[in-house]
């Protein structure tokens, strides 16, 4: 058994491409993607991948070869999960909120041959082109449902890739990509043919390996454009969603929209963040000495949270030369919220809290 080497006969590849080969097969009527009002069934998706892929064997696109995406969550996006691979490419997704400065570094450091690049978005990478060298091939993702921008149109937020100095690059295998999706997927127990909200962004880590997992399931993708909370309410209550994944601050929006509707199902949802410190520090102590009076901090928070306008309150200790200390609140207001003044929240709180009567708070 030692000698017996992997061969056809005894021995399969691992790769997540095999996932939309069978989708095709077997949910081949069933719908793969829905984007506003475009819809495709996954036979018509799997045609259009190899139609794809066969595209850039076409433009010279050799095996090893990156193939570079700035774009949103728009059905070419999840398209290109499938297409860049089957060429034997290298998918290089860059995030669409980089600035062109961070996109140049990106495009010259994995030495990118092609890149397609969302209509949106067409702008930032006009001035990236500018700083490399050797420029990639540019292929213009169109949209019948925008409008290309202007040259004063806000396009991207300046923002940067969360490690030291320039980004870097992660090389992963397609035997990786096949394990972590259906880890992915048995670890959230999802079932045959959920209805997928794309909120998480897919260049996030390939969207946390789902667009391979949709097809491995049979699942609806639900593409978004932008993430937006009147949006996804809508999406979710229109095509019966039953899955979604997003970072907290995403989830955060929801709960506080003012404007929520209510959910006619269940939905199931899969958030990450960053991992939590070794040692997690809160405030240097929970009781506030006012003029002799003790006051829990704590306390006064739960006052603050019942207010009807505010969202997050903190309330810590403040240096005072007359009271030795007094309660200072740090508070953020629900959306929805008309201006409240800092007088107004501190009559709330002593007319609920008898004990912060004779105390100052201040520092809203």
């Amino acid at each position: 058994m030692e000698e017996l080497r992997p061969s056809p006969p005894n021995s399969s590849p691992l790769t997540p491409l095999g996932f939309l080969d069978r989708a095709a097969t077997v949910y081949g009527d069933c719908p793969s993607i829905i984007y506003n009002d475009t819809s495709y069934t996954w036979a018509q998706t799997h045609r259009r991948c190899l139609q794809l892929a066969s595209s850039l064997v076409s433009l010279g696109i050799r095996p090893g070869n990156v193939v570079s995406v700035l774009a949103p969550n728009v059905p070419p996006m999840y398209e290109l999960h499938f297409a860049v691979p089957m060429s034997g490419a290298v998918l290089n997704n860059i995030n669409t909120r980089l600035d062109s400065r961070t996109v140049s570094v990106l495009l010259s450091h994995c030495e990118s041959k092609l890149l397609f690049v969302d209509i949106i978005s067409y702008p930032v990478l006009q001035d990236a082109l500018k700083e490399i060298v050797d420029p990639p091939i540019v292929v213009l993702i169109t949209d019948i449902y925008v409008t290309a921008p202007s040259d004063s149109s806000p396009t991207i937020d300046h923002t940067y890739e969360g490690t030291t100095s320039a980004p870097k690059g992660v090389v992963h295998c397609h035997r990786g990509l096949f394990i972590v999706t259906v880890d992915s997927l048995i670890d959230w127990i999802v079932p045959k043919q959920p209805v997928y909200l794309w909120t998480l962004p897919m260049f996030h880590t390939n969207g946390w390996s789902f667009p391979w997992g949709m097809a491995a399931v049979g699942g609806t993708n639900v593409c978004l454009r932008k993430v937006d909370a009147a949006t996804i309410y809508d999406e979710i209550n229109k095509h019966h969603v039953t899955h979604m994944c997003g970072a907290p601050v995403v989830l955060n929006m929801l709960a506080n929209y003012p404007n929520r509707k209510s959910l006619t199902r269940p939905v199931h949802i899969l958030t990450a963040g960053s991992p939590p410190p070794a040692v997690i520090k809160d405030r240097s102590k929970d009781v506030i000495i006012s003029g002799g009076e003790n006051l829990s901090s704590i306390e006064v928070e739960s006052v603050l949270y019942s207010h009807p306008r505010i969202n997050e309150a903190a309330v810590v200790a403040q240096p005072d030369e007359f009271w030795g200390e007094t309660p200072c609140a740090f508070v953020s207001l629900k959306a929805e919220s008309s201006r409240v003044t800092e007088k107004e929240i501190i009559e709330y709180c002593r007319e609920k809290d008898a004990t912060l009567y004779g105390a100052q708070i201040s520092g809203f």
